[in-house]
């Protein structure tokens, strides 16, 4: 469920991410096509808490300084170690295919670092895109490292829906396929839950934080050579990870 004041926030952030420039009321009512009353009555509570600011007289809205201080300190409490970040951008130029650092969250998997491919037709996927844990390589390749009973708990929580033709829509049927991506090394996907849309995954535990990393595109470029890919994923994490640590 979905508490609408708290998404509008976001989305009004999100907003800004993405116009980046100054926004009257009239302009992010209009977008959204809020109410003006309403609209108004979020954006003077978001200045009134520090968040946003009027660069200019009668110049619009744009969000303060605050935001980034917060995210700053948020992220340094449980930061990924820098060679990940090296990991999906090595991954990704000799791929040419997105890569991604993946993390669970419920019944979802959601991405905390990404690098996207540059070719014109790719895997458009950005930090905070979430994708169902079951139904695709990188959330199985977090389910790999949760005991059966914690998998247990999530499926329970799991509304199985047919996304593919491949999908799993079943738990024997997602645990037949950890069976087999143990017994392959590897996670894969051929369109389980994006059309069209093959991947690779490997879980990534560091420290005692369930992480997975997946290298995806589209399914007539990375499908013929998703074993090999695979392959590529665990040479370079062997590589990068630190030898003397589990971080």
């Amino acid at each position: 469920m979905i508490v609408r004041q708290a998404a509008n926030v976001l989305e009004i952030m999100e907003f800004f991410a993405h116009t980046r420039k100054p926004a009257t009321l009239a302009e992010i009512a209009d977008h959204f096509g809020w109410p003006r009353s309403s609209t108004f009555n979020l954006l003077a509570t978001l200045s009134e808490k520090g968040y946003l600011y009027e660069p200019r007289p009668r110049a619009g809205f744009y969000p303060t300084p605050r935001w980034l201080a917060m995210a700053r300190m948020i992220s340094e409490v449980e930061p990924l170690p820098p060679w990940t970040h090296t990991l999906v951008a090595d991954l990704s130029a000799e791929t040419g295919e997105t890569a991604s650092i993946v993390a669970p969250a419920g019944v979802m998997a959601v991405f905390i670092d990404v690098v996207e491919s540059k070719a014109a037709i790719r895997y458009f996927a950005t930090i905070g895109h979430r994708v169902p844990i079951h139904a695709t390589a990188s959330g199985r390749a977090l389910l790999l490292q949760y005991s059966q009973e914690e998998r247990d708990s999530v499926y329970r929580k799991i509304e199985f829906k047919q996304y593919g033709p491949s999908t799993p829509i079943s738990i024997e049927a997602v645990e037949a396929e950890l069976r087999n991506s143990i017994e392959r090394g590897y996670c894969q996907s051929f369109g389980d839950y994006s059309r069209d849309l093959a991947g690779a995954a490997i879980p990534l535990p560091i420290g005692d934080r369930r992480l997975s990393v997946v290298v995806a595109g589209p399914e007539f470029r990375i499908g013929p050579k998703v074993a090999e890919v695979a392959a590529l994923i665990a040479r370079t994490v062997d590589r990068l990870r630190p030898k003397t640590t589990a971080a």
